[in-house]
Order: structure tokens, then sequence, then C-alpha cells
């Protein structure tokens, strides 16, 4: 069975490019365009990860980590933050939050994605 990847972001360029590369590499890739869907998406299908961006509308991702951090069964899911700042300040919440590992989009290839997934939790 195809492990399931939650992609959180609000970019549709990024959203089509990482989509496909996922579906490529055998994935089930859901999306969600904003926290607030990414949340509900999360309840409802459990992802084996989450790929998440920090400045969406509605609801960013400090806040979908808070909220994820409230439920037993959420914050066991690994996120990797996929972002436009690689800010130390954010670096370290986002860890705080429980972020595994951490992408800035200006700087990384699709590949270096599938890598970081596979590190976390296998093909």
């Amino acid at each position: 069975m195809a492990k399931k990847i939650l992609l959180i972001e609000d970019e549709q360029l990024m959203i089509e490019l990482l989509e496909r590369r996922l579906i490529q590499e055998g994935y089930e890739a859901s999306i969600a365009k904003d926290g607030v869907e990414g949340l509900e998406k999360m309840r409802k299908t459990m992802p084996d990860l989450i790929l998440l961006d920090i400045i969406m509308p509605r609801m960013g991702g400090f806040e979908v980590m808070e909220k994820m951090n409230e439920d037993k069964e959420l914050k066991k899911i690994p996120i990797i933050i996929i972002s436009n700042s690689g800010q130390p300040v954010e670096l370290d919440r986002a860890k705080n939050l429980g972020a595994r590992d951490w992408l800035i989009k200006t700087e990384f290839n699709p590949q270096e994605v599938i890598d970081k997934i596979i590190k976390l939790i296998g093909k």
C-alpha cells in the first residue's frame, strides 16, 4: 500500500511540481491549500507524512503544528517544512513545534524532498 503524504501549500506551481513528483515516486498525494483545510484532511486521512508551508491564508504552518500538538494522534505525524524563509528564529520555532526537517523553496529540487521523505518514512 502506498504511503500517504499530505501537502499543505498555497502556491499552485509548488503544488503541481511536488504532487507530480510524489505520484511518480509511488506515494499517494493529497493537497490542502491552507491550514484549515489541511487539518480537516489530516483528521480524515491520517497521512504518513506532511509537507507544510508556513505562510498561507486562513491558517499558517506554525498554527497547524500548534493544533496538531493538541491531538495525540496528529502529533505523531512527521512534518517537513517547505518555506520561503530560512530564518534561524523560524527554524527553531518549527523544530520546537515538532518539525523533523526543513526545505527552503528557492534552494531545493524535487529530488531533495523525496530524499528527505524516504529518510523519514521510507518508500
